[in-house]
């Protein structure tokens, strides 16, 4: 899109939308939200939106926040906004993209529609499309970009580890990995992985001698955390120097990032695409820049 005229955040995401907008350029102002006694929520938006108005909205924890976006984004086209876009750092329900058992919703496809239809542009970072070339194929009619945070995560990795090894959890990770490493020429490599439930996993390392190595764990999402503690634990009785991770989206449920630390991982780093203590990263001139280039 052309410069936007302004960007609309909700109160729990306020520290990110000064940033984005201060890289776009742009003011930006609060919806404001009030929460009824049986749950429901009403939104209160400016009185009168310019024509572009860009929307921050992640998407962790994200039933809520999908009410919100659905009910904020035909609202703001009532106020006078005609090209919405939207800026989802994290896309919840992209790893729910195939049917395993008969009767299962894929909701990938119904979630990714179901925004498509509310605005006229997306961009977000790392979503999980493991099983579809590109957002396109989800979200017919809506302009979509989905970023890679790899180079800014190897980036940091490359000034703050000496020599460091590169490290993804499974052989899916294998092209994000390659691209993090790329432009430092860092070594890396991937494990297999083996899914044995929700929250257990088994984790194989790679033929790679790690003894004395600086190994950096590096995977786009990390939210019970099984295969991080699994491979650190794994890279440690190797004979790995330190073990580091470094990740795009913090979900770290529970008591996930506890369970890593006590796994032995020295540091966790991560964007801020999902609000979180290991937030190392900004991805907001990365952003800004994809919204102008829409």
């Amino acid at each position: 899109m052309s410069r936007p005229d302004l960007l609309l955040a909700f109160d729990d995401e306020a520290h990110p939308a000064g940033a984005l907008a201060a890289q776009l350029g742009v003011p930006w102002a609060l919806v404001q939200r009030h929460r009824f006694p049986d749950g429901e929520l009403r939104l209160r938006l400016p009185p009168q939106l310019p024509p572009r108005i860009v929307i921050l909205r992640g998407l962790h924890q994200p039933n809520e926040k999908l009410v919100e976006l659905l009910i904020a984004a035909p609202a703001a086209r009532e106020l006078g906004a005609r090209e919405i876009t939207l800026v989802c750092p994290y896309l919840a329900y992209m790893r729910q993209d195939i049917a395993f058992h008969p009767g299962e919703a894929v909701s990938q496809r119904h979630v990714a529609g179901l925004i498509a239809r509310s605005v006229d542009a997306l961009v977000t970072v790392d979503p999980h499309l493991h099983r579809i070339a590109s957002l396109d194929e989800v979200m017919p009619g809506c302009r979509a970009c989905a970023l890679s945070a790899s180079t800014a995560l190897g980036d940091w990795v490359a000034r703050h580890v000496d020599r460091p090894l590169l490290l993804g959890p499974d052989e899916e990770s294998a092209q994000w990995v390659s691209e993090a490493a790329r432009e430092h020429r860092l070594d890396h490599a991937v494990c297999h992985k083996q899914r044995l439930g929700d929250h257990e996993v088994q984790v194989s390392l790679p033929e790679v001698n790690l003894r004395g190595r600086a190994v950096v764990l590096i995977d786009d999402v990390a939210s019970t955390g099984r295969t991080l503690v699994e491979a650190c634990q794994a890279c440690l009785a190797s004979g790995a120097a330190s073990v580091d991770v470094a990740v795009t989206h913090a979900l770290f449920v529970g008591t996930a990032l506890e369970a890593l630390h006590a796994a032995g991982a020295r540091q966790v780093w991560s964007t801020d695409s999902v609000p979180h203590v290991t937030n190392a990263v900004p991805l907001a001139s990365l952003l800004a820049l994809a919204v102008r280039d829409l």
